[in-house]
């Protein structure tokens, strides 16, 4: 059987896909999203490493929003909402940008609001996506992309069990 046919008779990028992790929902954004996205893009140190300018009103919110959707609609990525099930607020997002379904392989992106650091959070919303890419989209290779720095300061080594395969030097 053909890898491609095998991921899809798994997932097509038809229904979005809800996760449950011990603690989390992984789910889709939806627009009553924006006021926790906003709390989470406005901090410096969320967007330090991410392509994207501090958030400064509700309106950026439906932008990224929007960008959620548009990556799904292309089949080039997806992108969930971190979501605490007690009290319904989204404290990060995680997902998979760039699915190269020649080569089954995509890239994992990931972000948390900073006063949930060092909770193990990413470690378990990471592995469940992980978990989803290897099994259900049929991937076999994850890429992540990192500052150096950081790697080395052991933020990221023992996240996700991840190797280096490259370094860019810019």
């Amino acid at each position: 059987m053909q890898r491609g046919i095998l991921m899809n008779a798994h997932f097509n990028f038809t229904d979005f896909p809800v996760l449950a992790t011990g603690r989390f929902i992984l789910r889709k954004a939806q627009e009553s999203d924006c006021f926790d996205l906003l709390e989470l893009y406005s901090n410096e140190s969320v967007v330090k490493y991410i392509p994207l300018e501090p958030f400064n009103s509700v309106e950026d919110s439906k932008n990224e929003m929007n960008w959620y959707e548009k990556i799904y609609e292309d089949k080039s990525g997806l992108r969930w909402l971190i979501e605490e099930p007690t009290t319904k607020k989204v404290i990060g997002t995680c997902g998979f940008l760039n699915y190269e379904k020649a080569h089954n392989r995509i890239e994992i992106g990931y972000d948390l609001i900073p006063s949930y650091w060092g909770k193990g959070i990413m470690k378990e919303t990471l592995s469940s996506i992980i978990h989803f890419a290897f099994t259900k989209m049929n991937m076999n290779k994850i890429e992540a992309k990192v500052d150096e720095h950081e790697f080395e300061k052991g933020k990221y080594v023992d996240l996700i069990n991840f190797s280096i395969l490259k370094r860019d030097y810019l």
